[in-house]
């Protein structure tokens, strides 16, 4: 039988033992969690705003997570991609009714997701008589991934070093996110794609501008080539809709998700439409458990949730609350706070001091939990369904954050 951990100081002695070292972590060991809330070995309760990187969207053991997680454990876990599934079909169903795409497929996780858009492109591309395209363009700042291709169309240096990692994949270019003049400069005969973030969030944050998705949506029209977004972090009802895009009204061609999408299991998907629909053949792409019951039947519990019993709407009305109690806090520590931005329920504020971490862990002292990203934002990604009680718990953190570190 294996012994349990009593402590939090008992467990990561082990995990220094026996864990690899590849992360920084807090000194907390998550036990159990309930809504926003998590608990740890020494039952000390902490607020969750960090949600698992913006994972736990419906929060911690929702009721309707826990009933389908029940009824799966009961039925079947998995079975070969070479069958159907009814959790598949219905969580596809539900995504494309409820957006732009025709045809949805599964993945394991947001970087495989993405794998499969650049795949997809290429072989677009190849499709459509142009074997010579190639290319994807993606942002500077922007973030797709850890494996070898999404880390080289991820435009940060540390993600990609070649110092680390050479030789990196050939085919990627850079821009700067909200510059259209800047994404026309790398364009070439070789390019078959743009990869944007319709929200940066890994890079602080920072949304994208409706006049510039759509200069990259007629960009790519005129070119002949796809437009494909990243929604990651930022889809999945994170926003205050469903898709990102659907605040923006700009459409693309096809769009990775993951994160939020399966509540804790791990699970991605790329939606596509039109011709981006009909790309992925058989034999071009899969995997042994994307798309399996399990994963798919969270999913389906997840946004069936989200899109029927008011979780986005209220994700939308949070957020603004969220923000306006920022600019607040704005107001009151000018000197610390230089920019709150956001849109739904990921939100962020940019700090004049080049670090956040020690706001970050005067926070953690007061059993709130809060993440920093790009050196000094700030960032907000909690479950969806936290409000005005959650919300102002944080503030008050934060507040209390900022005076005594002398902001």
């Amino acid at each position: 039988m294996i012994e349990k951990f009593t402590s939090n100081a008992q467990a990561i002695e082990a995990a220094d033992k026996y864990l690899y070292g590849n992360h920084v972590r807090v000194p907390l060991v998550m036990d159990r969690g309930e809504g926003c809330y998590v608990y740890d070995l020494d039952g000390d309760k902490y607020l969750d705003f960090v949600g698992g990187i913006a994972v736990n969207g419906l929060g911690h053991c929702h009721p309707a997570i826990v009933k389908a997680l029940e009824e799966r454990a009961e039925t079947i876990l998995h079975c070969s991609n070479y069958y159907y599934n009814e959790p598949a079909i219905q969580t596809a169903k539900l995504l494309v009714e409820n957006s732009c795409f025709d045809k949805v497929i599964f993945a394991n996780s947001g970087a495989e997701a993405n794998e499969a858009q650049i795949k997809l492109a290429r072989k677009y591309a190849v499709d459509h008589g142009h074997p010579e395209r190639y290319v994807v363009i993606s942002m500077i700042q922007s973030f797709h991934g850890r494996t070898l291709a999404t880390a080289t169309a991820t435009g940060q240096e540390i993600v990609h070093n070649p110092k680390w990692f050479s030789p990196l994949p050939e085919g990627f270019r850079y821009a700067e996110f909200n510059n259209l003049e800047s994404v026309k400069e790398q364009m070439g005969d070789d390019v078959c794609a743009i990869l944007t973030e319709p929200i940066q969030g890994e890079g602080g944050v920072h949304p994208a501008t409706k006049e510039f998705l759509q200069g990259l949506r007629d960009l790519c029209d005129e070119k002949g080539i796809l437009l494909m977004y990243d929604e990651v972090q930022v889809g999945s009802g994170r926003t205050g809709k469903l898709f990102a895009y659907q605040n923006y009204g700009v459409e693309p061609d096809c769009c990775s998700l993951a994160k939020a999408l399966g509540s804790g299991v791990p699970i991605g998907a790329v939606c596509a439409k039109g011709d981006a629909a009909k790309t992925l053949t058989p034999g071009t792409h899969g995997s042994t458990f994307a798309g399996g019951p399990l994963a798919c039947a969270l999913a389906e519990a997840t946004l069936d949730e989200m899109i029927n019993n008011g979780v986005i709407d209220h994700a939308a009305e949070a957020g603004e609350y969220f923000r306006a109690q920022l600019s607040k806090l704005q107001e009151k520590y000018p000197t610390a706070i230089k920019e709150v931005r956001g849109m739904g329920m990921i939100n962020a504020i940019e700090l004049t001091m080049a670090d956040g971490h020690p706001v970050v862990d005067k926070c953690f002292e007061q059993k709130v939990l809060i993440n920093c990203t790009a050196g000094n934002v700030l960032r907000f990604i909690p479950p969806l369904i936290a409000g005005k009680e959650e919300i102002d718990q944080v503030i008050q953190a934060l507040d209390q954050s900022f005076a005594q570190l002398g902001c």
